[in-house]
């Protein structure tokens, strides 16, 4: 469906058009029933109101809150038990009722969303502050029955309510609320060391949270259909098997840094939806998920061409050390899943072969992370020589940045262009303020790539405007 801000300028258009006497009444009314221009006044009034009562339950909220503040320490504890109860289910029950007049339609995909009343927004926004309330019903609870627990569990739970919220209502909104939620409490435990001492199921969720984020938030991606879901999903799957990998190091640097350029990106580049045929055959989510291994091959190879190498000392591998750390589970089960994804995308690409001009393949982005693991490999396991790796890590990210220009360029694909651009002048200019050089050498540099990126631009638009966009291999 096509956006309100079109629709608007449409009929702007088509009204001046008969005005002109271009088209005649027939087809004019054939446009206003095609594109409901009679709809774009009472959605505006919708939007109107809804702003108001935005403010107006604003102002009653925090009037709430100061009454109940004001006679918190007066009222007994079964009173207070029973008005935080009210008010949650109260407030649930009302946003599930507007919400249900109008049930949002979360079907497709790439869409605005349908014109909707105003009572389903206000519905949305009453069960969002329903989970809002969920959060200070569990806090208010926990200190009225003396419940100890840190911060991080509190944040943890509430995700965990949000999300059966998310997934019994299908709604978007909800989902990203989970994932925030519980992304604030594994980084609030990250930092809480004490919390170290005591194993709960709390516990053995944050020490498995690589393993945890698949199984909770992927699969609500595809029931909500939300590709901002699967992006913060694929995210909360990621930072957290980094930060486990970062905390072995001082085993097996070596390992470990192998595994940071080899499992991540693979699990991301060889996810295809339809291995998941449960769920939808079509691929949604595969386009987006290379583009977030693309993102971060870019940043891992940005910050491994710095002249850092050196700092880690080479040491070899404690396999008792290493089998007894938590993270080895997440490990060999991701680790299976992204075999199995890139044997899967091997019988797939040898029976579509892809076009010979695209250069961003499987091979390529392999290659890459072969380089990667061998180079981190040799200079922390085998023998030292930390300039080589600088060397080899800088030439990775020169062919990654050059691979993302020729696509751009195949395809016509800006955000590919403008990326590969943005990290060979990262490049560029982060080694001319690294290596002790002169500043007139700096300033050439600097000139030089404000030069090249804007001649590059205009040459692009330039280049694009005379080519269609294709969308063949496109990401």
């Amino acid at each position: 469906m096509v956006s309100e801000k079109f629709r608007y300028q449409l009929r702007q258009e088509v009204e001046q058009w008969r005005a002109e006497g271009l088209i005649d009444a027939q087809l004019y009314r054939q446009l206003e029933e095609r594109y409901q221009f009679d709809s774009l006044e009472i959605a505006a009034r919708n939007r109107f109101i809804g702003i108001f009562m935005g403010l107006g339950g604003i102002l009653l909220g925090l009037g709430a809150i100061a009454f109940v503040a004001a006679n918190w320490q007066v009222w007994s504890r079964e009173f207070r038990v029973m008005l935080l109860l009210s008010v949650f289910v109260g407030v649930n029950a009302a946003g599930f009722y507007l919400w249900r007049i109008a049930p949002v339609s979360n079907a497709k995909i790439n869409t605005e969303p349908s014109q909707t009343g105003w009572q389903q927004r206000l519905g949305e926004g009453l069960l969002l502050l329903g989970a809002i309330l969920l959060g200070a019903n569990m806090a208010l609870m926990a200190q009225m029955f003396h419940i100890g627990g840190s911060l991080f569990e509190l944040y943890l739970v509430w995700g965990l309510g949000v999300l059966a919220m998310a997934y019994s209502l299908r709604l978007t909104s909800l989902g990203v609320m989970a994932i925030l939620l519980s992304g604030c409490g594994y980084l609030l435990s990250v930092f809480d060391w004490n919390s170290k001492q005591d194993i709960s199921w709390v516990q053995i969720l944050i020490q498995h949270a690589p393993l945890a984020a698949t199984l909770l938030f992927i699969p609500l991606a595809y029931w909500c259909r939300s590709r901002i879901i699967f992006a913060l999903g694929a995210n909360a799957v990621i930072f957290p098997l980094l930060t486990s990998i970062s905390q072995g190091l001082n085993i097996a640097p070596g390992f470990f840094f192998a595994l940071a350029y080899t499992l991540p990106p693979a699990l991301l580049w060889g996810y295809d939806d339809r291995n998941f045929p449960t769920f939808l055959c079509s691929r949604i989510f595969q386009p987006l998920a290379r583009r977030l291994a693309l993102v971060f091959l870019s940043i891992l190879f940005y910050f491994s061409s710095f002249n850092l190498w050196s700092n880690f000392p080479s040491q070899t591998v404690e396999i008792s050390k290493l089998l007894s750390r938590p993270l080895i589970i997440d490990i060999i089960i991701l680790g299976a899943i992204a075999i199995w994804e890139w044997f899967s995308l091997a019988r797939r690409e040898k029976k579509n072969k892809l076009s010979k001009s695209t250069i961003l393949t499987s091979k390529f982005v392999a290659f890459l992370m072969a380089i990667a693991t061998l180079t981190s490999i040799f200079n922390l396991s085998i023998y030292p020589i930390p300039e080589l790796t600088v060397f080899i890590f800088n030439l990775l990210l020169f062919f990654l940045a050059t691979a993302l220009i020729r696509e751009g360029l195949t395809i016509t694909n800006r955000r590919f262009f403008w990326g590969g651009m943005l990290l060979l002048t990262l490049q560029i200019i982060s080694r001319t303020i690294e290596y002790n050089t002169d500043l007139i050498l700096k300033a050439l540099a600097f000139f030089a790539c404000g030069i090249a990126v804007i001649a590059a631009g205009l040459w692009f638009e330039r280049y694009s405007s005379r080519l269609k966009p294709s969308k063949e291999n496109s990401l």
